[in-house]
């Protein structure tokens, strides 16, 4: 929605990662590892995926699910500066544990495009087809419950302290992340457009 209304590219190392498991290279085959078990990807892997995303984007951007720890926000704030481009805004979009457990449970990917949706918001079931391409829905492999929990353990440990970082240095702009998709786009974009 957020690349749609400002026609600048939103990514996610987590779908560039995607992309080179399902490609079989070997950083798709390391990463797909230890996302299966819970683990982020080191810093040193992830960082170097956005700077070579950002050698080839001009403009403003999005990161969606990067920075996650003090580490890879100290690698982009240095890749920043040699760009010339400021950190304008980070959203925290904040759900309690009950919502997250829900929507991971019933989150599934098309096999066929990449895209993520949610049964009971985007397709009554897992069998329907994807609402975009038509390709089969599956369960992303990280998607249990076992994942989740570790998961949650690393973000406590290494997204936590980043969030405290954040909102002492004035970015940190939480967002409410229980509503409907049009409720966090709204509070998304009257943020985005106070910058």
């Amino acid at each position: 929605m957020i690349q749609a209304k400002y026609q600048f590219p939103v990514t996610s190392p987590g779908a560039i990662l995607r992309e080179e498991t399902k490609a079989g290279t070997p950083l798709g085959i390391e990463a797909e590892k230890l996302t299966s078990q819970g683990k982020l990807v080191p810093d040193e892997m992830v960082n170097g995926l956005v700077q070579d995303w950002l050698a080839k984007h001009d403009g403003s951007f999005v990161f969606d699910g990067y920075p996650r720890s003090l580490g890879q926000a100290a690698a982009l704030n240095e890749m920043l500066e040699i760009r010339g481009t400021p950190l304008d805004a980070v959203l925290s979009l904040d759900a309690d544990l009950e919502t997250i457990r829900d929507r991971v449970m019933r989150r599934l990917m098309c096999s066929r495009c990449g895209g993520i949706v949610s049964i009971g918001l985007h397709v009554a079931r897992s069998e329907a087809g994807c609402p975009v391409c038509g390709g089969a829905l599956v369960k992303r492999g990280d998607d249990t419950p076992e994942t989740l929990e570790l998961r949650l353990r690393e973000y406590a440990d290494k997204t936590e302290p980043l969030i405290a970082s954040y909102t002492a240095r004035g970015l940190l702009r939480g967002v409410d992340a229980r509503g409907t998709r049009e409720t966090v786009f709204q509070t998304i974009t009257t943020i985005l457009e106070a910058q």
